[in-house]
């Protein structure tokens, strides 16, 4: 027992001279042969630290660390536990769900955390355990997270009003009844992951986001093949701020979709529609008949920035219905969208149709290049 003692203050000085080095820029600020000068007292052990200091010191260490230090002793866990509020465990790749266990209850004032896994390990007991004591969570990442139903989700519900951020892109477990139902009492969702959630994000899902969650700025709804027009034309209609939609793989939507997006969110600027070979020039044409639009309102209050509003990212590769004409319409429409080498915000993979259409910047390169005269032979 004595070697253990020995042991474990000599791993707690160590520490401490690599800490301090950290707070204090290698140890050539304030320091002392004699250990730390701190406003006249001088620090020469790990229990000297005061808690400014402390709290200085877990903001450039690892989330490992940290953890260890809160177990140093009752001021340090104290010290650290109120004042934490982010808090990172995707390091943990084999007890990830007794850590959590462990540490929620002592975390309570965390913001942001985020569990994701290689593979899944959370279970929903751990959830729980969250959202029984980080009430002030914020941003949450639970992807890839197997083995959570829609217990989690309930509990996330009456525990955690306050997210913005959610993650649970691949939680293949999860209904859409689940979905909606945290959706009536997280309403303040400004970004939302859904990608792979295949049973969960249906047009039920969707219909909840746009009836309760109006902020929502971002969703991904990669690869939900369960999601069709009803869906999409609630989100729409429900979250006029919605600024990036990840359409990929859904396969079920049409062009009524799309038009709806282009009359309904002003704000959009990033759409993947990869795959979404239901999609016409119907829906490019209303992208841009929307964008004229916008541009004549936006006029006076933009104050000629309007070429900064629009469309910035769009990916429709696998889009084989699509024709050149309309595409090239789009692209003439929105500045922002190159098909340019290096810059490619319009991405056309697979459509061997559309290798006509450029963007200004590809279209002046080109006739710059034109314009040097060919060296004689």
């Amino acid at each position: 027992m004595a070697g253990e003692g020995k042991a474990r203050s000599e791993d707690l000085n160590l520490c401490f001279e690599k800490l301090m080095m950290l707070a204090f820029g290698g140890g050539k600020s304030g320091s002392s042969e004699g250990g730390v000068k701190m406003e006249g007292a001088v620090i020469t052990e790990w229990k000297d630290i005061p808690v400014e200091l402390l709290l200085r010191i877990v903001s450039l260490v690892d989330d490992r660390t940290v953890i260890m230090a809160s177990g140093v002793c009752s001021g340090w866990r104290d010290a650290i536990c109120m004042g934490l509020t982010h808090l990172c465990l995707s390091w943990c790749k084999n007890n990830m769900n007794n850590l959590v266990l462990s540490l929620a209850p002592k975390f309570t004032k965390l913001q942001t955390l985020v569990l994701r896994q290689d593979k899944p390990q959370l279970e929903d007991h751990a959830v729980q355990t969250i959202a029984s004591y980080c009430h002030d969570l914020q941003d949450l990442d639970l992807s890839k997270s197997f083995k959570l139903s829609d217990l989690s989700l309930y509990a996330l519900a009456h525990g955690c009003p306050n997210l913005t951020k959610l993650n649970i892109s691949g939680c293949t477990a999860f209904s859409d009844a689940g979905l909606e139902y945290l959706t009536e009492f997280c309403q303040k969702l400004k970004i939302l992951n859904l990608c792979g959630c295949v049973r969960g994000a249906t047009d039920r899902a969707l219909q909840g986001i746009g009836r309760n969650c109006s902020q929502l700025q971002s969703l991904n709804l990669g690869w939900c093949e369960n999601v069709g027009d009803v869906g999409v034309m609630s989100l729409a209609y429900g979250c006029p701020d919605l600024r990036t939609l990840d359409l990929c793989g859904c396969v079920c939507i049409t062009d009524d979709s799309v038009i709806a997006l282009a009359n309904r969110c002003p704000h959009l600027r990033s759409l993947g529609l990869y795959y979404c070979r239901n999609i016409t020039d119907r829906a490019m044409y209303s992208l841009v008949h929307n964008r004229v639009k916008n541009k004549l309102s936006m006029w006076e209050s933009m104050k000629g920035r309007c070429d900064e509003e629009g469309l910035r990212s769009l990916n429709i590769s696998q889009c084989t219905a699509l024709t050149p004409p309309a595409v090239q319409a789009l692209c003439d429409s929105f500045p922002a969208l190159h098909t340019c080498s290096g810059r490619h915000s319009l991405v056309m993979s697979g459509c061997l149709n559309l290798t006509s259409v450029h963007c200004v910047c590809a279209v002046q390169a080109h006739r710059s290049a034109s314009s040097f005269p060919h060296p004689a032979h």
